[in-house]
């Protein structure tokens, strides 16, 4: 696999962080051969609100998290740029920060299957796909059409499905869309704040590290 392919970039709230997010980051760097996966938080993701009793966590202390729950591994590596912009997190800026540093390569883009039905809505769908690969995360077995549907329908045309239909290259950047099998595990950070909003136990969940501060931080608790 060619050095273009070896550096993914793992985005999301992680609000928190949990063990399910590592074992997905874990599985996608064996899969597609990566050498190192960025973990990004992102400081104020336009598509996420904080609900009534149900907050997002201030981005310094998620980002506390993320580099608790990275550090044993020397393959997981944390980039604070959206923080530290300030302001809406938009992935578009950051593929173009983190591609100059990587340039002349190109990195992953690590997305599930739900956040990519929505790129279309995304500033500049278009142009993130000269920007990097997209590994399309899905679990094994799960119900996906693969025929082209899974692609979004604002950049549909733009690629050319392969014979199998789950994976597709975009006809001028020449960069792919792939839909990747993990074995996903059945953890979400809702469903741990909702176990913390209740009193109820979240060990296992998270990593020691991040349970222990999650905890003494009281952001979820009601």
């Amino acid at each position: 696999m060619s050095r273009a392919e070896r550096v993914g970039i793992f985005g999301g709230t992680f609000n928190p962080i949990h063990l399910g997010h590592l074992h997905a980051a874990e599985e996608v760097l064996e899969a597609l051969g990566l050498e190192r996966m960025l973990f990004v938080p992102s400081g104020g993701p336009p598509h996420k609100t904080a609900s009534q009793g149900d907050p997002i966590a201030p981005a310094e202390l998620r980002l506390a998290w993320v580099r608790a729950a990275v550090a044993g591994n020397p393959r997981f590596a944390v980039d604070a740029l959206e923080i530290e912009r300030g302001g809406t997190s938009y992935s578009i800026e950051t593929l173009r920060t983190l591609g100059k540093q990587i340039a002349p390569d190109l990195p992953v883009f690590v997305i599930g299957i739900d956040a990519f039905a929505e790129v279309g809505t995304w500033r500049e769908p278009d142009a993130l796909f000269t920007l990097a690969n997209f590994a399309v995360i899905t679990r094994p077995g799960a119900s996906v059409e693969a025929a082209g549907p899974w692609l979004p329908a604002r950049v549909r045309d733009a690629f050319e499905l392969a014979r199998d239909g789950r994976s597709a290259r975009h006809r001028a950047a020449g960069t792919w869309a792939r839909l990747l099998e993990i074995a996903a595990l059945d953890i979400s950070a809702s469903e741990i704040r909702a176990r913390l909003r209740s009193g109820r136990s979240v060990r296992y969940l998270l990593p020691e590290p991040v349970r222990e501060a999650v905890l003494q931080s009281k952001v979820y608790a009601t």
